[in-house]
């Protein structure tokens, strides 16, 4: 995110692990970072909602420390609570090369990418949770009148009415898939291996970001690698599921547009981060609208 979290006290941050002094860094997106001035330590916060987000949280982080494989960036300490609606989690800070969400850069990185998915799809299953196959907010698509809780309120409802029949569409496609999915194919996920969750460090590939995983269907990850997977399948003995790819897909592209129109439907304040959301809904809108 852009910008630091107006309804959190940093002192807080600090408090929670005993670190600091705390510089923000506007890196990646969805959760908050900071580092210290000494660049020992990486401290990442997140919302959570209720006691179940928390749990939620706490156990896709415990899966990551328990995977215990050196290219797997993990907590250095349980998750904390910082405040009413958030939690943070402490790393040692890693000197390397970071990249950003798009295309692989490089053959090479998507392979090294896909060598890492084929050592966490066949670890031993942890304690995460199981995808639900919900998508996140789905009932902010019933809105269709807003009052004015911030200035992207009425122009994000706005958008989502007039393109309600290719979004509606989207969504029973979603459920149909939803009703094909095998559970028991299920393995532990890392949820977002795209180039921005990997680091280049001295000591080779990391992936970063394991707040996203749960126990699911191995193309939860793999319709992000993209390409031809037959190197996965040859490692793994697993056939990929075309339409659980497809799934992902679809679900990727309805989750963002939900969490965005949430974000609008509450108040803000048009921050940056609010103008960069409005950005990422109107090209959300426009792949649904085009079958992108």
């Amino acid at each position: 995110m852009l910008t630091p979290p107006h309804d959190l006290d940093e002192r807080l941050v600090v408090a929670a692990f005993g670190v600091g002094p705390l510089t923000y860094e506007p890196v990646g997106w969805g959760s908050h970072h900071w580092s210290t001035t000494d660049k020992a330590y990486f401290v990442t916060v997140d919302e959570v909602a209720d006691d179940r987000d928390y749990e939620r949280l706490r156990r896709a982080l415990d899966v990551a420390a328990a995977l215990a494989k050196p290219f797997v960036v993990a907590p250095l300490r349980p998750l904390r609570r910082v405040g009413e609606r958030y939690a943070a989690a402490l790393y040692a800070y890693i000197e390397g090369q970071s990249f950003g969400f798009g295309p692989w850069p490089s053959a090479s990185h998507r392979a090294a990418v896909l060598d890492m998915l084929v050592e966490v799809h066949t670890s031993a299953p942890r304690d995460a949770a199981a995808d639900d196959f919900a998508v996140t907010h789905r009932s902010s698509l019933d809105v269709t009148e807003a009052g004015t809780a911030g200035p992207f309120t009425q122009r994000a409802v706005a958008l989502v009415n007039e393109h309600a029949a290719p979004i509606r569409g989207l969504l029973r496609r979603y459920d149909a898939l939803v009703a094909q999915v095998d559970r028991s194919r299920a393995v532990v996920t890392h949820g977002e291996p795209h180039p921005g969750n990997t680091m280049l460090a001295g000591d080779g590939w990391k992936l970063i970001d394991w707040e996203t995983a749960l126990l699911a269907p191995p193309e939860r990850d793999l319709w992000l690698v993209g390409g031809d997977l037959k190197a996965w399948t040859d490692a793994t003995g697993i056939e990929v599921v075309p339409a659980m790819l497809e799934l992902y897909r679809l679900r990727w592209q309805l989750n963002d547009l939900c969490v965005d129109l949430h974000r609008f439907l509450r108040p803000h304040t048009g921050s940056a981060d609010d103008v960069e959301t409005w950005k990422l809904m109107q090209a959300d809108v426009l792949a649904v609208t085009n079958g992108t």
